[in-house]
């Protein structure tokens, strides 16, 4: 199914519209674990009694057995000088004979409580280093500094579910952006692939089933600093069961699922997810845009890729043909579809059956589940036709240095694709708005603004920016509203020189209902405006300036230099008054 032009996400309910929710219902809140306590409680008691048995008796028998003090006379010793003595005595650090030299009858007990409460000792800590490596109390433990390290979070965080090959390419990226993040997997190996990652952020992760409400609860679902939520398992269930979950329980918190079928993507949708990627489906949309809008291609790809990609290389409009296919799961028919929907011609072939014959074709797609037999079949596929336009699936990363190398048109890597729209989506969520805008340009209307994004940001994928006109994002903003109008092309002059311009775009103006594409320079900026921009990280940084200090946005917006002091504005005005 092509995607429509203006919209490349059927409508959902969410948020302030129609909801499937009847009644509130809180997050399954963690309680304070104590099953760690009680383990060792259950594990320990034993050994425990055993210690305290043993020095009990030793004791006892130390201040019951007559001695003799320095004098020769009698001397019973004290409970609390034989407390003292075994003390000492059985921590083996052998202090000495307390307070009066011992006689034979009391070192032989002596000796005897040495040996008991040795064995004791032993008997203990074999208990205990048995229980530090007991799988039931370590993840224990796992689970309550990972509840403790949730909470701690004061800033706001997305819960990523999985951690296959989609889930560590958005970690990945996420920790690029320095966004927080909180992770949900399935199994140990994820967590320890986790631990183990080069990230530059200690990210939490959790062994759970994240179809569990509680589970979500745990990650932190129920937090004010929840900003978001990513299903992107690979098990179609278990993501509907998230998208279900975080709806019913936190509709005002977007969650954007991953659905191999195209039943189960209209559930989810149903259900109210903020946006469902199916990475089969959507690639034959990119494809056929690929095809039939090279420039608009060039500029959505570029716009939702990975901070710093390049633009990809120009293109021609390709012609219309013969479109061969071989896959041997759902991927084949899931492009079919899309190519016939477009109005191409589309042959499906399974890949056992061998290489199929592509002389007359114009296309031809390697979409098997096996990376090695697709690299061979479009290998063969140009050399029987040079100019065939090539796409190959890449289901792992570890063979991307052979694509690279071989550079076919085009390369389907669901987890890249899957990752980029997912993060799009949740990270700036009216930035999608603008992506919805440009999947529906036609090349004549996509190619010059992709010229002057590349003019101003550079050929690096940019990052996206949100402003809200308001006290907490724009102060100085609304105090100079106040004097006199704000045009937007100021904010986004260069402090350092007004005349330059900083690497940022405004790509979309939101006032209310109303929304302004690529709103130009001279466009009025109001109270409660929400600017999305595009640009480098550092050109957001210089942006702030104008946002936050008054004497920099007077500078930008008149171009007359005032001081930063306030002493320095006292000065100024006294002396203009007194006309000097």
């Amino acid at each position: 199914m092509t995607l429509p032009s203006t919209n490349p996400e059927p409508p959902h309910h969410h948020g302030g519209q129609r909801t499937l929710r009847r009644r509130f219902v809180r997050v399954p809140a963690p309680e304070p674990s104590t099953d760690a306590v009680f383990l060792v409680l259950r594990r320990m008691r034993a050994p425990l009694i055993v210690v305290v048995v043993v020095f009990a008796i030793s004791v006892a028998g130390l201040a019951l057995i007559p001695g003799v003090d320095d004098q020769g006379r009698p001397y019973t010793m004290s409970v609390f000088d034989a407390f003292y003595l075994m003390s000492y005595t059985a921590l083996t650090i052998g202090f000495g004979e307390l307070p009066y030299a011992l006689t034979r009858v009391q070192r032989l007990w002596l000796t005897v409580c040495i040996y008991g409460s040795v064995i004791g000792w032993a008997y203990a800590l074999g208990a205990l280093l048995a229980l530090l490596q007991d799988k039931a109390f370590r993840d224990s433990l796992a689970r309550q500094r990972f509840v403790r390290r949730v909470k701690r979070l004061r800033r706001p965080f997305l819960i990523l579910v999985g951690y296959g090959q989609m889930g560590r390419a958005a970690a990945e990226t996420l920790d690029t952006l320095g966004r927080s993040t909180v992770v949900v997997a399935a199994d140990q190996e994820s967590i320890d692939a986790l631990a183990g990652a080069q990230l530059s952020s200690d990210i939490p992760g959790l062994v759970g089933d994240a179809r569990d409400p509680a589970i979500l609860g745990l990650a932190g679902l129920g937090s004010k600093y929840c900003a978001g939520v990513l299903a992107l398992t690979d098990d179609d269930a278990a993501n509907l069961s998230i998208v279900m979950a975080v709806t019913l329980l936190r509709h005002d918190v977007p969650v954007v699922a991953r659905a191999n079928e195209r039943a189960t993507a209209k559930a989810m949708r149903e259900f109210g997810a903020s946006a469902v990627v199916n990475p089969f489906e959507r690639y034959g949309n990119y494809l056929v845009m690929r095809v039939r809008r090279p420039s608009t291609y060039r500029l959505l790809t570029w716009l939702i890729a990975a901070p710093g990609t390049l633009v990809s290389a120009h293109a021609e409009e390709h012609e219309d043909g013969l479109w061969i296919i071989a896959s041997d799961d759902h991927f084949g028919p899931e492009i079919a579809n899309d190519l016939d929907d477009a109005g191409l011609d589309s042959s499906l072939v399974w890949p056992v059956d061998g290489t199929p014959d592509v002389g007359g074709a114009v296309g031809f797609i390697a979409g098997g589940s096996d990376d090695a037999q697709n690299l061979a079949l479009v290998g063969h596929a140009r050399l029987v036709n040079p100019d065939l336009f090539l796409a190959v699936r890449q289901r792992s990363k570890r063979n991307e240095p052979l694509l690279r190398a071989f550079a076919p048109d085009s390369v389907f890597v669901p987890a890249q694709l899957t990752v980029q729209e997912a993060l799009a989506r949740v990270i700036t969520p009216d930035f999608w708005d603008f992506v919805v805008r440009v999947w529906g340009m036609k090349d004549e209307e996509a190619e010059p603004v992709l010229d002057h994004l590349l003019e101003v940001v550079g050929r690096g994928s940019p990052d996206s920016h949100r402003i809200v006109v308001g006290e907490r994002d724009t102060p100085a903003v609304v105090r100079r509203l106040r004097s006199g109008p704000v045009h937007l092309g100021d904010l986004f002059r260069h402090p350092d020189d007004r005349d330059d311009r900083v690497a940022a775009v405004p790509v979309l103006q939101i006032r209310g209902t109303e929304k302004t594409y690529l709103p130009g320079p001279e466009a009025d900026v109001r109270n409660g405006d929400v600017i999305i921009s595009v640009g480098t990280p550092r050109s957001f940084v210089i942006l702030a300036d104008a946002l936050h200090y008054d004497h920099t946005l007077e500078y930008l917006v008149t171009g007359e230099v005032v001081p930063a002091t306030w002493l320095g504005q006292v000065v100024r005005k006294a002396v203009t008054r007194r006309g000097l």
